[in-house]
């Protein structure tokens, strides 16, 4: 089969690799689709190498169908030959063929085409575990979801609010909170016009306290931040893309109780994620197929594109998610 590799100088190319070889406990699902994320650059540029076991090559969410079931997978599991399926990867979704344990795997929802159930199972499961497991959030709470044009927060956004979650979120210019006016957040901040440490402050005095944060970018102005929220609040650490270093009042933490919490989906045990899907399909498949969730997608393009599409995550284009089809 081809697969997308890395080249020694960071170039992408569409080449030959071994055929997977599934496991007893394994799926063969033929990839019709595999949608982009920030770990893939992450990967490419050497700083994020896939788990123990899995493919060298990028890719952790895919759309497809299943072709070969392994003889416990078969006993294990309802899988039959033909289901169209989502699923979450260690990697290796950047090809035509992927092996997946059983239970990393989740039905194509009734209302989602292949496209948008690639873009499911690693932003839905970031979600889903930031937001009920990490950030415990219920019906009627604010969210605050920094960087309101990624592809998370484009899951992020309406899946809190279909929970019944009050939402801020930021973003950089007037053209983007334009763009993801879709989203439905109930406050967007654009950041070079308003100081969001200030809102924050303006929140709280208001009675509209931020109880979770989901925080992709970090940086100087994570710690201005934190000091205005909800008592016993959340503050969910996922990446650090503006900085990896800030100042906080310590007093101010143990004060109000609030909670900083590192967390990243990869890292968890296949244990852990298998439950983490579960609980999409229990809980928020009935949403999707509702029409109250649907995954945003911003570009489709041809997997031997790939390093085009790279691009537009690399620019920061995108308001949504990027999709390979192949």
């Amino acid at each position: 089969m081809k697969a997308i590799l890395v080249n020694d100088d960071r170039a992408l190319r569409w080449d030959n690799v071994p055929d997977p070889i599934i496991k007893s406990e394994e799926v063969l699902v033929k990839i019709e689709a595999a949608a982009l994320n920030r770990a893939d650059l992450m990967q490419r540029e050497g700083d994020y190498p896939p788990p123990p076991g899995c493919p060298d090559w990028m890719g952790l969410e895919v759309a497809g169908t299943i072709v070969e079931i392994g003889e416990d997978a078969k006993k294990k599991s309802d899988w039959k030959l033909g289901d169209k399926v989502c699923a979450l990867l260690g990697g290796g979704g950047y090809a035509e063929y992927v092996s997946v344990k059983y239970d990393m795997l989740m039905p194509v929802p009734k209302n989602c085409s292949m496209v948008e159930a690639a873009a499911i199972p690693e932003a839905f499961a970031t979600a889903y575990l930031n937001l009920f497991i990490e950030g415990k959030i219920k019906e009627g709470n604010t969210l605050l979801m920094n960087a309101g044009a990624s592809g998370l927060a484009s899951v992020i956004i309406p899946m809190a609010k279909a929970f019944g979650v009050r939402v801020i979120t930021t973003v950089l210019t007037d053209e983007i909170a334009e763009n993801i006016k879709h989203l439905n957040a109930d406050r967007v901040v654009v950041t070079t016009k308003e100081d969001i440490s200030l809102v924050l402050k303006e929140e709280l005095e208001a009675g509209r306290s931020v109880d979770v944060a989901i925080d992709c970018l970090g940086g100087e102005i994570m710690g201005k931040c934190i000091h205005y929220l909800t008592h016993g609040a959340r503050w969910i650490m996922i990446a650090a893309l503006a900085g990896t270093k800030t100042e906080i009042d310590l007093k101010n933490i143990y004060v109000r109780n609030v909670r900083i919490v590192g967390s990243t989906l990869r890292s968890r045990t296949p244990e852990v994620k298998a439950e983490i899907l579960a609980g999409i399909v229990r809980d928020v498949y009935p949403k999707i197929e509702a029409g109250l969730i649907k995954p945003t997608i911003h570009a489709v393009l041809p997997i031997q594109k790939a390093e085009e599409a790279h691009d537009i995550l690399y620019k920061g284009k995108n308001v949504g998610k990027v999709v390979l089809t192949v």
